[in-house]
């Protein structure tokens, strides 16, 4: 499993190939299929990811690119395709989740509006004897319960056992997270060998019972702490996990360390599936424009904070602003109060600070003008200034909106490489 996609990482991958028809999907996908097909391919283990976003097709072509490369004399790809809902979502005007507006009001902004595939949307590809799996968005769980589908043969209202494979599939999605990623807190909550950390892998019954474990000798830890805390990673209702396959119930798991770094996880049960699908909403919403500049030795805070009394002033005074004057903005002492606020740093006194300041803008020239103030401080601001540094990029949110499963067509292609092609 390469499971790759966070919530904006589609409306991004769109732009991209909306520059070239050719990108879309994870910069990092030849890359990691070099690494990992001869092994895969010699000893029959199938590749799922949803490395494919934007352009799945085209990540295809681009796994068969790197097999010709490699030489490998056969390989089959599934490509799985109808997550992309955008001329849907342009159609009906539908609630937005999480906001009291429509569809509507994203008109002449919206990039992508992508669905969340299930694991049915998986089934015929895993069943087609292929070496890879290319999909876009689908539910992160779902690249997991869907394997185990096929394997054991589980119905698709088997809600008991969904629930467990959703389980499943909630430890996993994170990759190293439940192996120690993210949980180190020195003196508090030691891992070791977090440079070499091991990838988590799950021993799974046709019950659904699993044991999450790790290779022997691999960096990092699994035990009940690092399973408790990917279990409730991202989870609003631990009895009412909504989910494209299942409605999950995960409030009476019970995690149970069998041996050093072997945990065993029971207890997962389901209810069925929702209704309707989620889909997440790429649109463009402005512009950042940031600078930043870095102040040193005895009074660094002082004049740090000189320097961001300058450019509060500036952006007050619509004469000298460029247009920035009321526009939302963060003007912070990174390592003093850019994390908490000025009252958990008030007692603070660093050897270094840094000045950033950053502004929500309608334009690209606002943007541009942010970090140009900022820079003007080597000479119009405190003393010892330097390191300056200046970025403008375009903002891009996401929504979320349900739509009915009937939106979403899902279809599975298979790209072939044969011996001489």
């Amino acid at each position: 499993m390469f499971e790759c996609l966070a919530e904006r990482t589609i409306a991004l991958a769109q732009l991209r190939r909306a520059n070239d028809p050719q990108a879309g999907y994870d910069p990092m996908l030849q890359a990691r299929m070099r690494a990992v097909l001869p092994a895969c391919v010699r000893n029959g283990v199938t590749i799922l990811t949803n490395m494919g976003a934007a352009n799945p097709m085209a990540a295809g072509q681009a796994v068969l690119e790197v097999a010709r490369e490699l030489g490998l004399p056969r390989l089959r790809v599934a490509v799985v395709t109808g997550d992309d809902v955008l001329p849907w979502m342009l159609a009906n005007d539908v609630p937005l989740m999480d906001s009291p507006d429509t569809v509507r009001s994203l008109d002449g902004r919206l990039i992508s509006a992508n669905a969340y595939l299930g694991a049915d949307a998986l089934l015929p590809a895993l069943q087609a004897d292929v070496n890879v799996i290319i999909t876009g968005r689908v539910a992160d769980p779902s690249l997991f319960v869907a394997p185990l589908m096929a394997h054991f043969g589980w119905a698709a209202d088997d809600w008991h056992r969904l629930g467990q494979g959703l389980l499943v599939g909630h430890l996993l999605e994170c990759a190293a997270q439940v192996s120690g990623g993210y949980l180190a807190d020195p003196g508090h909550v030691d891992v070791p060998d977090l440079h070499r950390v091991g990838f988590p892998l799950a021993e799974v019954s046709a019950d659904g019972s699993v044991v999450v474990t790790k290779l022997p000798g691999t960096g990092g830890r699994v035990d009940r702490l690092s399973c408790t805390a990917q279990l409730l990673y991202e989870v609003e209702d631990p009895a009412h996990y909504l989910q494209a396959d299942v409605v999950g119930d995960f409030s009476q798991v019970r995690f149970s360390e069998l041996a050093p770094d072997r945990v065993q996880a029971q207890g997962a049960s389901g209810q069925a599936r929702p209704e309707q699908l989620k889909a997440m909403l790429g649109y463009r919403d402005g512009f950042i424009g940031e600078g930043q500049i870095s102040y040193a030795g005895p009074g660094a805070r002082a004049r740090g904070e000189l320097a961001l009394s300058i450019l509060r002033q500036r952006l007050q005074d619509a004469t000298l602003s460029h247009g920035l004057s009321g526009l939302e903005h963060r003007a912070e002492l990174i390592g003093v109060n850019a994390m908490h606020g000025l009252q958990l740093g008030a007692d603070r006194e660093p050897y270094e600070v840094r000045v950033r300041l950053a502004v929500r803008c309608a334009n690209r020239a606002q943007a541009e003008a942010v970090g140009q103030e900022v820079e003007a401080l080597y000479l119009n601001g405190p003393a010892g200034g330097g390191g300056v540094t200046q970025s403008v990029r375009e903002v891009i949110a996401a929504a979320s909106a349900l739509v009915p499963r009937t939106a979403v067509q899902a279809r599975c292609d298979i790209l072939e490489l044969h011996a001489g092609d």
